[in-house]
């Protein structure tokens, strides 16, 4: 392991911390200071890694920022990355989500969008382009807006085939492609919703965050607005695995880069509170598929807590051991070079976390 890189990104700039054995962090920043950074993507396909940034300025609007040179510099297109073509009748309001895809499709780089949409690049992410089929899909007229507003916040390729691409939206479900997205599946069943007369629509749900598993490509983990679930069939099919935990909603889940069946989750109290459960600031994970969940505690703070854990503020890097990260709207990183067996506080004081990715850099 060379180096590993933090990328922060919180209600007012991008923080970028870096370290040789995860032991010692160096931090700067901000970038783009006093704007809004929502998603974050580090790209090693290329020669170099590329950073992807999406940047929303209160007086410039949103953008897409890249870095190849691990933000010492930054470019902006000279026309905007993503943008709505006129005849949707719409404007971007945020990037919610940036997604490389894997070798399989060199270039392409995937973005999400609120409003909920589809944006895809075979550039790198200098440009995007609209995925016309799930905009016009019938069903998207009568996906509701998240308390945080409606966005695609989650993209997935597969690496065994290009064409393949499963997404969600809050409050739209999960929706499946097989075809380079000409035509999109709901994938929604077991998913419960316990907000509407019908509590298992075909569509619907309010997916929080959806993560594969490292190595069963057909297996997933959802976390949703009070339920948490597995699919061992590429999404067709859900089951609930949430029983063992102490509360069912949150916002985050991550899986472990190598290891199939482990999974990490921060859960929340029910919508009522959305604080930590018994006000600790613990991560929670299953090494069996989610037959089982157990706290992780060592080293996290053992008083009354009250950060909340967003739904991109949970990550793992590709280290061994792995790396396991979470950020927190009281402005705290956490970080444990162990799988998640003890935690160290990186950063504090920081303005809301509100993404967090890492990277081991060859």
């Amino acid at each position: 392991m060379t180096e590993v890189l933090l990328a922060v990104g919180t209600q007012k700039g991008l923080f970028l911390g870096r370290s040789p054995d995860r032991a010692r962090w160096e931090f700067t920043g901000p970038h783009f200071q006093m704007n809004a950074v929502y998603s974050v993507a580090v790209d090693r396909r290329g020669p170099v890694p590329r950073l992807l940034v999406g940047a929303d300025s209160s007086h410039w609007g949103p953008s897409v920022w890249h870095s190849d040179d691990l933000g010492e510099t930054w470019q902006e297109p000279a026309q905007p990355a993503v943008k709505f073509p006129e005849h949707t009748g719409t404007s971007l309001e945020r990037v919610w989500q940036l997604h490389p895809a894997g070798p399989e499709a060199p270039g392409v780089v995937y973005a999400g969008t609120q409003p909920a949409a589809l944006f895809r690049s075979t550039d790198g992410g200098r440009s995007f382009t609209l995925d016309e089929a799930l905009w016009s899909h019938p069903q998207r007229a009568d996906w509701a807006a998240g308390f945080g507003g409606q966005g695609l916040h989650t993209i997935l390729t597969d690496a065994r085939d290009a064409s393949a691409v499963t997404v969600a939206v809050s409050t739209g479900g999960v929706y499946r492609t097989a075809d380079g997205g000409d035509s999109w599946q709901p994938a929604n069943a077991g998913i419960r919703a316990s907000f509407l007369p019908d509590e298992y629509p075909e569509f619907g749900q309010c997916v929080h965050k959806v993560a594969a598993d490292p190595t069963d490509r057909d297996r997933l983990y959802l976390q949703n607005h009070g339920g948490v679930y597995r699919s061992d069939d590429g999404g067709a099919h859900w089951q609930d695995i949430g029983s063992d935990l102490p509360a069912t909603f949150g916002f985050s889940i991550a899986t472990h880069p190598r290891r199939s069946g482990t999974a990490y989750l921060f859960p929340l109290d029910a919508d009522y509170a959305r604080l930590p459960v018994g006000r600790r600031c613990r991560v929670y994970r299953t090494q069996d598929a989610g037959a089982s969940w157990h706290p992780l505690s060592a080293g996290l703070p053992d008083e009354d807590h009250y950060g909340v854990v967003l739904r991109d503020a949970l990550c793992t890097d590709d280290g061994d051991p792995a790396g396991v990260y979470f950020g927190n709207r009281n402005g705290e990183v956490y970080g444990s070079a162990d799988d998640g067996d003890s935690w160290t506080l990186l950063s504090s004081h920081l303005p809301d976390v509100l993404c967090v990715r890492a990277a081991v850099l060859d």
